[in-house]
C-alpha cells in the first residue's frame, strides 16, 4: 500500500503515474482528503455535490424531528443550524461560487425550511400546500445559507489579511511568493 492510497481514497484514476524509487503512485482526476473532494480541475461543482449528498443523510436521519407536530419551530430551526447546516458548510471558505450553486444552495435550505415549517392552508381555497419560498424567507429570520457561506469567506479573508507576511497563506492571498525552498525535510519547531 502506498502513501498515497493511504492518505485519498481515488474515485476516477487516470493513466499518469509518479514513480519514485520502488514504487508508483497513480494520478487521480478527483479523491476525497480530509473530508473535501478535490479535483484537478480545482471545480467546487464535486465538493457541493459531494457536501449535498452527506446533507441529504443528514435530513434523513432527523427527518422525524423536522416533521414532528410536538416540536415548537424554534427548536427545529436550532436542529437545522447545529446539525444539518455544518455537514454542508465544512469548508466553505475556499469555495467560489457561481449562480448555479449559490442555486443549489438555496434549493437545499428552502426544501429544509420547507419541512421545518410544514404545509399551509391557502386562504382562498382553503387547501393545504407547500409555503413559497417568499413566505419560508419570512419565516426564517436568520441570513440565508448563501449570505452565511460569504460571510464566513469574509471573515475567514479578514484572519489571512491580519496574519504576518512570513506565513505562507498570507504571502498566497496577497500573491508574493518570494525566495526558494531549502532543499530536504524541514526543521522540526
Amino acid at each position: 500500500m502506498t502513501v498515497a492510497n493511504a492518505l485519498c481514497i481515488t474515485i476516477k484514476p487516470t493513466s499518469h503515474s509518479v514513480k519514485t524509487d520502488n514504487s508508483s503512485i497513480e494520478m487521480a482526476e478527483e479523491f476525497k482528503y480530509l473530508g473535501t473532494t478535490l479535483t484537478n480541475k480545482n471545480s467546487i461543482q464535486e465538493e457541493i455535490k459531494s457536501r449535498l449528498k452527506l446533507e441529504n443523510a443528514c435530513c434523513y436521519s432527523v427527518q422525524n424531528l423536522l416533521s414532528s407536530s410536538f416540536l415548537s419551530k424554534k427548536l427545529k430551526i436550532k436542529i437545522y443550524r447545529t446539525i444539518i447546516l455544518p455537514v454542508v458548510l465544512y469548508g466553505c471558505e475556499a469555495w467560489s461560487l457561481t449562480l448555479r450553486e449559490e442555486r443549489r444552495l438555496r434549493v437545499f435550505e428552502n426544501r429544509v425550511l420547507g419541512r421545518v415549517f410544514g404545509p399551509k392552508r391557502d386562504d382562498v381555497t382553503g387547501e393545504w400546500r407547500k409555503e413559497h419560498n417568499e413566505e419560508l424567507s419570512d419565516l426564517y429570520p436568520l441570513p440565508n445559507i448563501v449570505r452565511v457561506v460569504k460571510s464566513r469567506r469574509m471573515r475567514w479573508a479578514g484572519h489571512m489579511a491580519r496574519m504576518g507576511e512570513g506565513r505562507g497563506v498570507y504571502r498566497v492571498m496577497v500573491g508574493k511568493p518570494e525566495g526558494k525552498r531549502t532543499l530536504g525535510r524541514p526543521r522540526r519547531r
